[in-house]
């Protein structure tokens, strides 16, 4: 991806190096996958997952412990900057020819924990997004975790990918379609909810897939084949397969791979937001 010398987003806090603590964080993120999301989605005991959790956060350090970054550190937070100004000039000319206002979101890098208005995670849970505060939240060695043991291509457009699905949650929570999955979430069984997570993770994918349509100017050969691996990699269906050896879709939250890819590229495909209900469960505006 061309992004060298371009705008980078103002809305981005860089906390790599400093250390934080704090309890799990139940909210989706991309996969949720590395460690708690995966144990929870193959049939893991809930408090044995927690437990272990509870040991990793408190081997964190509680404050006033920092580092120094390192020069591949800055230029990979330069990176991220930039992509994030570029899902600000994108969603932002969408809604206004939509006639809605888009209220920009903020870009989270850390290390190990972090501290949010939804709570606190360790890295464990992947990249995520808060609606509270409507930030982006991401520990960028999740990006080693997806190739080394996920299979993932990698890649800089790997990583935009993901930075632009966790936007389309925050274009779900200004659109309404959050609260409305979780509204019709109440009172259904595992399974039936599980059906409505699918729907919403899938319609993220799409609107990374939109944000990567309208991107093409800066987009380098391979940069879609990078995605691509990426959706296929955090496929439930293939994480299922590669940690436990069989696919239970009752307890799929996120798609299959098949999925992921398919909707990312009817979103590079179309361009066109309103192609984006994935269910009858999510409704587009």
């Amino acid at each position: 991806m061309k992004w060298i010398g371009r705008r980078q987003s103002s809305n981005f806090e860089d906390r790599r190096g400093m250390s934080t603590g704090g309890k799990l964080i139940t909210g989706g993120g991309i996969i949720g996958v590395i460690v708690v999301v995966i144990q929870l989605l193959l049939g893991g005991d809930p408090g044995e997952v927690l437990g272990q959790l509870t040991q990793q956060m408190s081997q964190v350090q509680t404050g006033g412990s920092t580092r120094e970054i390192t020069a591949e550190e800055k230029q990979q937070g330069e990176f991220v900057a930039t992509v994030f100004a570029d899902t600000e000039d994108i969603w932002s000319a969408i809604f206004k020819e939509n006639n809605l206002d888009y209220r920009k979101p903020t870009m989270v890098l850390f290390d190990d924990g972090v501290q949010t208005e939804c709570g606190g995670a360790s890295s464990a849970v992947g990249p995520f997004y808060c609606s509270t505060d409507e930030k982006v939240y991401m520990d960028l060695t999740f990006m080693n975790e997806l190739k080394s043991r996920f299979g993932a291509k990698g890649g800089d457009f790997a990583l935009s990918y993901i930075i632009a699905h966790e936007v389309g949650h925050h274009i779900q929570t200004l659109l309404g379609t959050s609260a409305e999955v979780r509204n019709k979430q109440q009172g259904l069984s595992a399974t039936a909810a599980n059906k409505l997570s699918v729907a919403q993770e899938l319609q993220a994918d799409f609107y990374a897939g939109i944000f990567a349509h309208y991107n093409k100017q800066y987009l380098d050969d391979g940069d879609i084949e990078e995605a691509i691996s990426a959706a296929n990699a955090v496929g439930d269906d293939a994480i299922q397969q590669k940690t436990q050896g069989r696919v239970v879709p009752d307890a799929f939250t996120h798609g299959t791979s098949k999925q992921r890819m398919g909707w990312f590229m009817k979103g590079y495909n179309t361009g066109d937001i309103k192609q984006g209900n994935t269910s009858e469960g999510i409704n587009n505006y």
